[in-house]
């Protein structure tokens, strides 16, 4: 597993294929793209104007990983499916939460 987030010093970079305009906001898995890049799935019921899909996806990832939302900022790709969130924190924190919330057979 990996290659959907990377540590860095002052917290993760997360990798998301954002699909707004879906019924439920909600986190679906890890999905590999057919350049065989990783990235998380998600959805969220906001409209990808005036940043509501972006506000929805950091407050989205923001409680499925248990952080304050103002951790988790998209920080590239805000006008794509494909996004760049990161979080703030203590990296290997952050990660442990993401393999844990991730990897069904990940001790958490």
């Amino acid at each position: 597993m990996g290659g959907f987030f990377k540590p860095r010093t002052d917290g993760v970079d997360l990798f998301v294929r954002l699909t707004p305009r879906s019924s439920a906001d909600t986190v679906e898995g890890i999905a590999t793209s057919a350049d065989g890049s990783s990235h998380l799935k998600a959805r969220v019921r906001a409209v990808p104007e005036d940043g509501a899909a972006n506000a929805a996806l950091e407050k989205l990832i923001a409680t499925w990983l248990g952080r304050p939302k103002r951790d988790v900022t998209v920080t590239a790709g805000a006008t794509s499916r494909l996004k760049t969130l990161r979080i703030s924190g203590d990296a290997g924190e952050i990660a442990a939460a993401i393999v844990a919330r991730t990897d069904p057979g990940a001790s958490a």
